[in-house]
């Protein structure tokens, strides 16, 4: 029997006919490269977890060995600090000979960790977005618990950056994750959604919130999975692939294209280089947009504003 409340999820969306976001010179694609800045912020016994991280690492066996309560996994540890001491010099560099402007998902841990990179990732020109402040499962947590981490991610990123940051990211949250964000109040958009190729808006606790999807196929995690990318031509081609469709998409209805880094999976040198044959690959289309999520979501914010649903 169907429920007499209005149901939680829309799968209808746009449907046939999505509106034409008119990006900056009627660009037909819009592209946004995301940085995961998550290395010291994982799960660790030097932070008080009771084991080590499990997820996005290349050690065979990592999660196995991971499960062992209150074992250090030293090579994991490694894996994860490749990240902060050589990967994101490795992408901020390419990304400078290029002027791309990206997105950065910030932990707040990890930027306290490393406020050198903090402050070059800012420096560059780059968005600071929260991507809460620890890079663990907020499932679990209570609501006051979550809120407080909540506030020490804005204050690490105002603290080693200048500025608090103005998008949302938590990746593993919790059903109170994204109404929390609402009720702060200082952000410009949420992106915990894979749901579509152009933002949306959606009413949590009465707050109006902008949602802009994030993606998980065009995503360098997919070198950490089984079943996943094993050489660098795969996620070029993953990236060309998806390029491609929207591109000839954008001739009557542009869409956006995000594309998911961490600095301990491309910023190996090996996958570096699938990263920069894509960026020229693009470079080499007209009406391209490379741009960042809060250009995203003040231009969507200007030409769509919100709408209360009827």
């Amino acid at each position: 029997m169907r429920a007499k409340t209005p149901y939680a999820r829309d799968f209808i969306g746009y449907g046939p006919n999505p509106p034409n976001p008119h990006w900056p010179g009627e660009a037909r694609i819009a592209i946004n490269f995301v940085i995961n800045y998550e290395e010291g912020a994982e799960h660790s016994i030097l932070n008080g977890d009771k084991h080590s991280e499990g997820l996005m690492t290349e050690v065979p066996g990592h999660a196995t060995f991971a499960a062992r309560e209150g074992v250090r996994n030293l090579l994991t540890e490694s894996t994860y600090d490749y990240g902060s001491r050589a990967g994101i010099w490795r992408i901020l560099r390419l990304f400078d000979r290029f002027d791309v402007k990206c997105t950065v998902y910030a932990v707040g841990q990890a930027m306290e960790l490393n406020p050198v990179a903090a402050k070059a990732m800012a420096d560059g020109g780059h968005e600071i977005a929260t991507h809460g402040y620890r890079w663990i499962d907020y499932s679990d947590f209570s609501e006051a618990e979550e809120k407080r981490h909540m506030t020490l991610a804005i204050e690490a990123i105002r603290k080693t950056t200048g500025d608090r940051p103005y998008g949302w990211f938590a990746g593993r949250g919790s059903l109170n994750s994204r109404r929390l964000a609402a009720e702060e109040g200082g952000f410009l958009y949420d992106s915990d959604s894979y749901a579509d190729d152009l933002p949306y808006w959606v009413e949590e606790a009465g707050h109006p919130v902008l949602v802009i999807p994030y993606s998980l196929e065009v995503n360098d995690m997919r070198f950490t999975i089984a079943g996943g990318f094993t050489a660098g031509d795969q996620f070029f081609n993953t990236m060309k692939d998806t390029f491609d469709v929207l591109y000839e998409e954008g001739a009557t209805a542009p869409k956006m294209m995000s594309v998911g880094l961490h600095p301990r999976v491309v910023g190996r040198p090996g996958r570096l280089a699938a990263l920069k044959r894509f960026i020229e690959y693009a470079r080499g289309h007209e009406q391209v947009w490379v741009c960042r999520r809060d250009e995203i979501a003040r231009h969507w914010r200007k030409y769509f504003p919100y709408q209360k649903r009827q």
